[in-house]
C-alpha cells in the first residue's frame, strides 16, 4: 500500500486493529527460547502461518511479519546472516499467502526489531554501520512487497533514529511506524520520557508515532496521553503486553485478560490510538477482544465522548500509583508474610537463590535484606535484592541503615538502589561498628531514621535530591520504619514513631514478639497518646529452636521479653528431642493471633534454618 493510502486510512473512521505476540505463541507451542524464532520462516512455515491465520480470524487487520530479530547481528549470533534475505522474504510471502487464503483485506506491516547491540555512544556499533545493517533488512522486506514498516520494541532513540532514516532510503513512498518501549518508571531504558521519545519520532520522520512491550493497557493509556500532547496532530500506533511478566514454577505467566483489553480498546481510541493491537503474553482471544470493542462503538461518538474518558481524580491516581506489589497487597489489605535473609559473606550466592526459591513457593511475599547485621561485613544488600529480583522473581525489601553513611553515601546509595529495580526500603538506625568485624570503622550518620524517610518521601519521590537539585525523575520507593514494642521508654518509642509516620512511613516492622497481647496494648497506647495507627504493621516473628535459645534472647538481646509459658514448652520439648518442632508450633500459633491485629509477619530465620520458616508459612496460612 502507498504510504498516502495507508495514512489516510488512518486518519478516518475507526482504529485498524493489528495482531497480537507471535513469540508468546510460537513458545506455548513448543518452540524454545534458545531457537531463532525467525529462521521458523524457513523451516516451519505452517507454524507461523497457522498464528498469522487464527490472528486475522480474530479480526486483526494488520500483521506482523515473523522478522523481530531477522538483522544481520542477531542472525550471525545463530550462524543464519547468509539467509538473512530468506528469512525476510519469506515471512512476508507467508502474511501473504494467509492473508489470500482468508479473503479479508489485511495488511502486512514488515517487522524490525532493535539490532541486539549498543550503538555509540553506548556502545561499539557507530550510527552509519546501525543504519546500513537495518537497510539490508527492510530493503528484503520491501522487495518481498510489504505494506509498510513497523520498527518496534526499540530503547534507544540514537538506535530508532537510524532505524527510520534507513527506511526511508529504501523506500520513500512506504509507510514507517516508529515504536518504543518502558520500563516501569515511564522511561526507555536510557532514562528519556515518552514526551521527548514522542518529539524526536516526529521530527526523524516516522510517520506514525509508536508504544509498544512495556507494561500492560494502563501503562501506555498514561504514555500515550502524554505523546498526544506534544504532538497532537501525530498519528499513534499503541501494542501493550498483556501486563507485567509473572514467573511461576519456570514458566512466563501474563496476567491481564482479554476482557480487559476491550476495556482499553476505547480508551485508546479517545486517547488518539489509529492502530491498537498486543504485544508480549498477548492472544488471538485478547485481539478478538479488542474487535469487538471497536466495532459496536460508533465511530463519531469516541472524539467528543465523557463516558470514556478519564477523571482529573483517576489521572492522578494512575501517575502516582503504588509502587511495588508488596505495597498493593498492604494497601489491598492482605496479610503478608515477608522474611529476612542475609547477604552471603563472599561471593557464593547459591544458597541465598536456592533459600529464597524455597520461601517464595511456601508463600512469601518478600524477602527482606539486610545490611551489614551486627555490623558485620557481607555482600552488598541492593546487590543481593537485584539478584533475587530477576533470579527468583520476588520482591525484596532493602534494609537502609543510616549509621555509617553520609548524605552523599545514602543519596547515591537510594539512586543505585532504585536503578536496580528496588523500591521497597526498610529505614533503620543499624548497628554500632564497635560489635562487628571492623570495630574502628567511621560509625558517624547524618541523618536519623525519621531524617532519611523524610529525605525519601519528601525529596527522592518528588524528583529532587536534599538540596533541591533536580534528579531527573522522581523515585517510586516504598518506606519502611521500625518499632519496638517492648520499649524500656515507651513515650520516647512512640514520639519517634509519630516522627517517622509524619515524615511519610508507608508501613512499619516491629522487632520479634513472643505475645500477641502486646499488639493491642501498644496501638491503644498510641492512640491515646497521639493519633491511630493508620499504616500497615508487620510483627515480627523469630522461631524458637531450643531452651537455650529462649534463654539467650530473653536475657541477652534488648528489646525481646519471652513469656515464662514459652519458656517452660521450650524446656519440655527439648527434654523430649522436638525443640524445634515445638519453635515452630509456638510461631504459627503466635501468627494465628497477629492476623487480627496486623497486615503481616516479619520472620527472621533462626540460625539461617529457612525450612524451618517454610514451614511456618504453610502451617499459618
Amino acid at each position: 500500500m502507498k504510504r498516502e493510502a495507508f495514512l489516510e486510512k488512518l486518519r478516518t473512521g475507526k482504529p485498524l486493529v493489528a495482531d497480537g505476540a507471535m513469540g508468546t505463541l510460537l513458545h506455548d507451542r513448543g518452540v524454545g527460547f534458545e531457537s531463532c524464532f525467525d529462521e521458523l520462516n524457513l523451516t516451519n512455515p505452517a507454524l507461523v502461518a497457522s498464528i498469522h491465520q487464527e490472528y486475522i480470524k480474530a479480526g486483526a487487520e494488520v500483521i506482523l511479519t515473523n522478522t523481530f530479530g531477522a538483522n544481520r547481528f542477531k542472525l550471525e549470533r545463530c550462524g543464519l546472516e547468509e539467509l538473512l534475505t530468506e528469512i525476510n522474504q519469506t515471512g512476508v510471502e507467508l502474511a501473504r499467502r494467509t492473508i489470500r487464503a482468508s479473503f479479508k483485506d489485511v495488511l502486512i506491516a514488515g517487522d524490525v526489531g532493535p539490532l541486539g547491540v549498543r550503538l555509540a555512544p553506548f556502545g561499539r556499533v557507530q550510527a552509519e554501520q546501525a543504519r546500513e545493517t537495518f537497510k539490508e533488512q527492510i530493503q528484503a522486506l520491501v522487495e518481498a512487497g510489504c505494506d509498510l514498516i513497523v520498527i518496534e520494541t526499540m530503547t534507544d532513540l540514537y538506535e530508532i533514529r537510524e532505524a527510520i532514516a534507513a527506511a526511508k532510503e529504501v523506500n520513500e513512498d512506504i509507510a514507517v511506524v516508529a515504536s518504543m518501549t518502558f520500563t516501569r518508571d515511564d522511561r526507555t531504558l536510557l532514562g528519556d520520557d515518552p514526551q521527548k521519545v514522542a518529539a524526536k519520532i516526529f521530527a526523524a520522520g516516522a510517520d506514525v508515532i509508536g508504544i509498544n512491550c512495556s507494561g500492560g493497557p494502563n501503562q501506555l493509556l498514561r504514555l500515550l496521553k502524554k505523546m498526544k500532547k506534544e504532538i497532537p496532530d501525530g498519528l499513534f500506533w499503541v501494542k501493550p503486553n498483556a501486563g507485567w511478566p509473572e514467573q511461576i514454577s519456570g514458566r512466563i505467566f501474563y496476567p491481564a485478560t482479554a476482557e480487559y483489553f476491550g476495556e482499553y480498546a476505547l480508551a485508546f481510541w479517545q486517547a488518539g490510538a489509529r492502530v491498537i493491537g498486543g504485544c508480549c503474553g498477548t492472544t488471538p482471544a485478547h485481539i478478538q477482544s479488542i474487535r469487538q470493542a471497536v466495532d459496536v462503538q460508533e465511530a463519531d461518538t469516541i472524539p467528543n465522548g465523557t463516558t470514556l474518558e478519564m477523571t482529573d481524580e483517576e489521572s492522578i491516581e494512575t501517575e502516582t500509583s503504588e509502587p511495588s506489589k508488596f505495597s498493593q497487597k498492604l494497601r489491598n489489605g492482605k496479610f503478608v508474610y515477608s522474611v529476612e535473609m542475609q547477604p552471603p559473606r563472599g561471593l557464593a550466592t547459591k544458597k541465598i537463590i536456592a533459600g529464597a526459591s524455597m520461601l517464595v513457593d511456601s508463600g512469601a511475599d518478600a524477602i527482606n535484606v539486610a545490611d551489614s547485621p551486627m555490623a558485620r561485613m557481607r555482600m552488598s544488600p541492593w546487590a543481593v535484592c537485584s539478584l533475587l529480583q530477576h533470579t527468583v522473581n520476588v520482591e525484596t525489601i532493602l534494609h537502609f541503615p543510616t549509621r555509617g553513611r553520609n548524605l552523599l553515601r545514602v543519596q547515591g546509595d537510594l539512586l543505585a538502589a532504585h536503578a536496580l529495580g528496588v523500591r521497597n526500603v526498610f529505614v533503620i538506625m543499624g548497628d554500632p561498628t564497635a560489635i562487628g568485624d571492623y570495630p574502628e570503622a567511621m560509625d558517624n550518620f547524618d541523618l536519623a531514621p525519621s531524617g532519611l524517610v523524610k529525605l525519601i518521601k519528601q525529596r527522592f519521590n518528588q524528583g529532587v535530591d536534599q538540596s533541591g537539585s533536580d534528579i531527573g525523575q522522581p523515585t517510586n520507593f516504598y518506606v519502611g520504619c521500625a518499632l519496638n514494642l517492648t520499649a524500656p521508654d515507651p513515650k520516647r518509642e512512640m514520639d519517634i514513631l509519630k516522627r517517622k509516620i509524619h515524615s511519610g512511613a508507608d508501613f512499619i516492622i516491629t522487632q520479634p514478639i513472643y505475645e500477641a497481647a502486646l499488639i493491642p496494648n501498644f496501638l491503644k497506647a498510641y492512640q491515646a497518646a497521639h493519633e491511630k495507627l493508620n499504616i500497615p504493621l508487620l510483627i515480627g516473628i523469630m522461631p524458637l529452636v531450643s531452651a537455650r535459645h529462649a534463654a539467650f534472647l530473653h536475657q541477652e538481646v534488648p528489646g525481646i521479653s519471652i513469656p515464662e509459658g514459652t519458656h517452660k514448652r521450650m524446656q519440655t520439648a527439648e527434654e523430649n528431642g522436638t525443640g524445634p518442632q515445638e519453635g515452630i508450633r509456638i510461631a504459627t500459633e503466635l501468627i494465628k493471633e497477629v492476623k487480627s491485629l496486623a497486615q503481616g509477619i516479619y520472620v527472621t530465620p533462626s540460625f539461617s534454618r529457612f525450612d524451618y520458616v517454610a514451614e511456618i508459612i504453610e502451617n499459618s496460612k
